[in-house]
Order: C-alpha cells, then sequence, then structure tokens
C-alpha cells in the first residue's frame, strides 16, 4: 500500500493553486484527481487515505458536463470501500441542488427566500404569474444547479419575463429546473458570506453589492467577462472581483464584527454540523424590513486573495491543517499492522 496522503477531487484546475500552496506549507502530501475523464478500476482497493470532494455545481460551464456523474460514481466506489471522503456524496447532492438547499435550510429554522421550482419550461409562464399573483413588481430566476450566478435575473414585470422566455435569451438549466424566487432587498449594499473549515468558523466575508451583480465567487479566477458583466441588471445582490471603480469600497472584505459567538453562526455551524457538512460557505443577506435571509450554501467554497491577507486566519492554510490532521489518523491506522507484526 502507497503512503496515505490527501486526495483532492475536483474539475477545475485554475482553483487549485492557492490549496496546493497551502497544503505545502502545512507539509501536507496532496494529489489531485481531475474528475474531466479517466477511469477507475471497480475490483481494487482505492489508496489510502483522506479524500476531498470540491465538485462545483458550475462544471457544466467549463465544458465538463459530465463531471458531476464522474464524481458520484467515484465517491460511491470510496465510501463503499470504507475511505474517509470530506464533502462525499451527500454533500455533493446538496452542492448541485438548490431545492435541497432550501429545504434542509427551512426544515432547520433559517428564514429562506420564498421560492418555487419550476421543471421544464411549458408551465414557466404561467408558474410566474401564479407566484407573483398575477402581479407586476420585481423577481427572479436562478438555475438550481448553479454557481456563478447562472440563471440568475430580475424581472419587473411578468411581460418582461414571459419575453425573456420565448427569446433566444433565455438560458436553460442544465438540469431542466428554474427556481423562482422573491427579490429582496440588502439594508446595506452588501452580503455576507460565513466560511467553515472542520465545521468551525474560519472568518466572515462581507461582499458589496453597490455595482450591482448576481455573480458570486471570490476566485481571481471567476472574473467575469465585461459583455456578461453588462448584461446583469441593476439592483443585484452580489458582485465579483475585478469589477471595482475607483473610490469604491474593495468588493471583499473581512466582516469583523461578524464572529464565532454570533447567534447565526452558531445556528449555522449546528446545521453544518448536523448536515455532516465539514468545508462550507454560507451566504445570508440583512433585508431592509428587518429580515436575515439564508439562501446559499457553498461546498466547494474559495477563497478571496484580499480577504485572505486581512482575515485573521487562512482558509485554504485551515483546510490543509483540517485534512491533515484527518490524515494523520490515516498514518496512524495504516502503521498499525506494523507496530503489531
Amino acid at each position: 500500500m502507497s503512503t496515505p496522503r490527501v486526495t483532492v477531487i475536483h474539475e477545475n484546475p485554475e482553483w487549485f493553486p492557492p490549496l496546493a500552496a497551502a497544503f505545502e506549507a502545512e507539509g501536507v502530501p496532496v494529489r489531485e484527481l481531475l474528475l474531466t475523464e479517466g477511469q477507475i478500476d471497480l475490483g481494487a482497493e482505492p489508496e489510502p487515505g483522506v479524500y476531498w470532494s470540491r465538485m462545483s455545481a458550475s462544471s457544466h460551464t467549463r465544458g465538463h458536463e459530465h463531471s458531476k456523474e464522474y464524481t458520484r460514481a467515484v465517491l460511491g466506489w470510496l465510501e463503499r470501500a470504507g475511505r474517509q471522503v470530506v464533502g462525499g456524496s451527500h454533500v455533493l447532492e446538496l452542492e448541485v441542488s438548490k431545492v435541497a438547499q432550501h429545504g434542509l435550510l427551512q426544515r432547520a429554522g433559517f428564514d429562506v427566500p420564498r421560492t418555487t421550482a419550476v421543471f421544464g419550461t411549458a408551465t414557466l409562464k404561467q408558474a410566474a404569474a401564479d407566484f407573483t399573483g398575477g402581479q407586476d413588481g420585481p423577481f427572479i430566476t436562478k438555475h438550481n444547479q448553479g454557481g456563478k450566478g447562472l440563471g440568475v435575473r430580475r424581472f419587473d414585470s411578468l411581460a418582461e419575463f414571459d419575453a425573456y422566455v420565448d427569446s433566444p435569451e433565455f438560458e436553460e438549466p442544465v438540469d431542466g429546473i428554474t427556481l423562482l424566487q422573491e427579490y429582496l432587498t440588502a439594508r446595506e449594499p452588501f452580503i455576507t458570506r460565513v466560511e467553515f473549515v472542520g465545521g468551525e468558523f474560519v472568518y466572515a466575508v462581507r461582499v458589496d453589492t453597490s455595482a450591482g451583480s448576481f455573480e458570486l465567487c471570490p476566485a481571481d479566477a471567476c472574473e467575469v467577462p465585461q459583455a456578461k458583466w453588462d448584461q446583469q441588471r441593476a439592483g443585484a445582490v452580489c458582485e465579483v472581483p475585478g469589477t471595482e471603480t475607483a473610490g469604491a469600497p474593495p468588493a471583499f472584505s473581512v466582516r469583523t464584527e461578524v464572529t464565532a459567538e454570533h447567534p447565526l453562526v452558531q445556528q449555522l455551524r449546528t446545521f453544518l454540523a448536523d448536515q455532516r457538512i465539514t468545508i462550507a460557505g454560507v451566504e445570508f443577506m440583512e433585508t431592509t424590513d428587518g429580515r436575515t435571509v439564508v439562501y446559499d450554501i457553498n461546498t466547494n467554497t474559495n477563497y478571496n486573495p484580499a480577504v485572505e491577507e486581512a482575515a485573521p486566519a487562512s482558509g485554504p492554510r485551515s483546510i490543509a491543517r483540517y485534512l491533515g490532521g484527518l490524515l494523520d489518523g490515516e498514518y496512524a491506522t495504516a502503521a498499525a499492522p506494523a507496530a503489531h507484526a
């Protein structure tokens, strides 16, 4: 058997360098398992070690339409063999379904956006009329399998929405599920993303939304092309890096007043523990009508370099230490037979 190491399962090499640097700095042996193509011997034993899945719900936007299915197959193989998997099959299913996220958050007692899931497009326009009670007014759409703000648009009238559905601009969801959701107005122009590693609070990120966009990905590799940026509607809830204007606040910064003792952070910590999710970023918004609405769980969370420089702890280094600790247990297990030989 080979020496145990951490295997990171993913499909986007652009996101890996900061993580690789963190593992090197912590002295944790690591390898990548890139699930864009390849094979597994179903009769073989997986190599020893800790496996971390960070498959993204937006993998299909990078030409990796089948990576989600590849990951399902690999995670099942690993779990049947008894390997330790962080972000296993149950977490993958949550990552690729906002319907599942919404249901679990709602059942756990969080305030969530009012949402209708529409299957296919034949009833989409009628569903929007039912959702709004036949009245004009802002509402948004999302893709159920999202990430990167996929399919998120604001509509101010049913006529505008109907025209969009009938137009070539309509974005077909990869799984055929479109979400209709109430439009929320932030009390101040930002949303908050709370990062957890090993089930523990790392830091909270303030994401400035004053420029307006529904895109949210803190990694530099996620910068949105200007053409797509120009298509976004005003009044949105998220911004992306690389779009700041002179004198504007930074897109991403540490929200220092949100600590591990914050009541919502404690509630989220309990929720993630109940769901057996140990690495995640959870987003919430404080609205003009006094609500604190939790609306997204990112189980393949990325980290912004500017935030990392100012934060009291490092997200990638925290992950490397956490997985390294799990790996120490695997080393002990692998060494046990030799000790008794």
